[in-house]
């Protein structure tokens, strides 16, 4: 299971950092980014739930 965030939708709220720090950054661009190459299904919950509070619908969960 990854986590793909769409750069060109993320306007770099930083509510999935807030939420699951240890999957989502925000760079020095200003836009989200996973930091995490494989998902820890322990924090599935939290990651499904940042890619339901996204404002933009930027995060996707896929595999």
């Amino acid at each position: 299971m990854k986590a793909v965030i769409d750069r060109d939708r993320c306007i770099g709220c930083g509510e999935c950092e807030e939420y699951c720090p240890e999957t989502f950054r925000v760079d020095e661009s200003g836009l989200a980014i996973v930091i995490a190459d494989e998902l820890d299904a322990e924090l599935y919950g939290a990651i499904r739930d940042c890619a339901d509070i996204c404002p933009v619908e930027a995060i996707t969960i896929v595999g």
